[in-house]
């Protein structure tokens, strides 16, 4: 496995717009960049968790990459709501 400092780049960015995105679909704002890099970092990898399951596998691009990030953070947000409720 190699890391090249353009790809983590690219994953920084992915979570910090997908952290973002998900905090104003689910509560009308971010979470401070920290909080929206992990929230969007986790959820990238609940999305791909979860889109390979549905056999939806190779290269999404950046943009899908976003967007597959942004979903697993809204799950993770709405879960986090719900076990906070009780």
């Amino acid at each position: 496995m190699e890391l090249n400092p353009g790809g983590v780049i690219a994953w920084l960015l992915t979570g910090v717009i997908a952290g973002w995105i998900a905090g104003q679909l689910t509560r009308g704002g971010g979470y401070g960049c920290l909080g929206n890099l992990v929230i969007g970092i986790v959820g990238a990898l609940i999305g791909g968790f979860l889109f390979s399951l549905a056999d939806f596998e190779g290269s999404a691009g950046f943009l899908g990459s976003v967007v597959i990030a942004t979903i697993g953070a809204v799950l993770l947000l709405g879960l986090a709501d719900l076990i906070g409720r009780r």
